[in-house]
């Protein structure tokens, strides 16, 4: 048995690709670095849907299906979603997608990657006693969701929020595509699917982690020295947030691309209409910075027989905390991006027809068959 799975290969994927050992990702044949940055998300959504939906529009005429898409979900759901409100954050965005038509078609795929860009600043806006904004089917997607969570959005933060969607599109077999694949092999809807995408996602092992990146940066700010401070949680066996990764042993390729995107948020002049200014957003990163190099330090000195490096969290938070995200709506955001790979993940399982069904050892009592 391979506890927790390693190792085990488990479906053929045209997808994605993790090379743990050399630290690179690769989607559907190109290079995260060739993609972050360069390509929208609209077009990464294409590139993961080709030959998983029939008559699959081009780039520019599925960004405006996904406009609409953002449309038809906020008409749909936008009248139910008070009842929502007391919920956290999260399980509110679960419960509105939950609504969705259980479909199979492009149209029931678009319906949830727009969702959670709908119904995060939505949620978001009726906690905070405001009037949800509607969205503007013809707007860039991140653009859209920031202007619908602040009201207006810079050019500036929507690239480097369609940077960071482009960026977590997908990772290989992760917990949440897992268990999206495992529902889609019973041949289950794709909203039935991403919801048990969604469930994994929740658990802090998994896409919970980059609020506590900010929790941890306040308290070491607080305490003015950072070896200190993650010496002290280390020796109370405490993880620290934004470090190692289950199949990297080296530098998760996510955090570069993100802090490329950070640094060139912060050197823009134009306002943002997130939480910081370029001014602010320079010191930020500077400390993160050096927050970052301390703890690959301590931790190299704590745990020499590891190899613990930056993952993806560590400048997502800083990423989203730019855009005015709270950090408890920061998995919401993920899964933002991480939808599309879910989605052409649970239409590729499909198309093999086999039902997911593992084995398990029994290794309780044994009864006496013989009396």
């Amino acid at each position: 048995m391979a506890n927790g799975l390693d190792d085990v290969v488990a479906a053929d994927t045209v997808l994605s690709d993790v090379d743990g050992a050399g630290g690179h990702l690769t989607v559907r044949g190109h290079s995260l670095k060739e993609l972050a940055g360069h390509w929208r998300y609209g077009q990464v959504v294409r590139l993961l849907f080709d030959g998983f939906f029939d008559e699959l529009p081009g780039d520019a005429e599925l960004e405006r299906a996904i406009g609409s898409a953002r449309v038809e979900v906020f008409d749909r759901l936008q009248p139910m979603l008070a009842e929502f409100v007391p919920l956290d954050i999260y399980s509110a965005m679960r419960a509105g997608m939950a609504m969705l038509p259980d479909g199979e078609e492009l149209a029931d795929a678009l319906r949830l990657i727009a969702a959670p860009a709908v119904l995060t600043p939505a949620l978001l806006r009726l906690g905070g006693g405001e009037t949800p904004v509607a969205p503007d089917e013809k707007a860039d997607h991140a653009g859209d969701m920031l202007r619908m969570l602040a009201g207006a959005a810079s050019p500036a933060l929507a690239r480097a929020l369609d940077t960071y969607l482009v960026t977590v599109c997908d990772h290989g077999l992760n917990a949440s595509t897992f268990a999206t694949r495992v529902v889609a092999s019973t041949q289950a809807g794709l909203t039935s699917a991403i919801l048990a995408g969604l469930g994994a996602l929740k658990g802090p092992l998994h896409g919970g982690a980059p609020g506590p990146v900010i929790e941890m940066l306040d308290a070491i700010e607080a305490s003015g020295d950072a070896a200190a401070w993650l010496r002290g949680e280390i020796a109370r066996g405490e993880r620290i947030m934004g470090f190692g990764h289950r199949i990297y042993r080296v530098r998760d390729p996510r955090a570069d691309v993100l802090k490329a995107a950070l640094r060139q948020l912060g050197s823009r002049k134009e306002t943002s209409a997130g939480k910081m200014g370029s001014g602010k957003m320079d010191s930020r990163l500077a400390f993160a910075e050096t927050v970052e190099q301390a703890a690959l330090e301590v931790l190299r000195i704590a745990k020499p027989q590891r190899s613990i490096q930056t993952n993806v969290e560590f400048y997502t938070a800083l990423l989203l905390e730019a855009a005015g995200f709270p950090k408890e709506a920061f998995s919401n955001v993920f899964a933002a991006g991480r939808v599309a790979g879910w989605i052409a993940h649970a239409r590729e399982q499909q198309a093999t027809g086999r039902l997911i069904r593992p084995q398990s050892r029994y290794v309780g009592p044994v009864p006496d068959l013989v009396a």
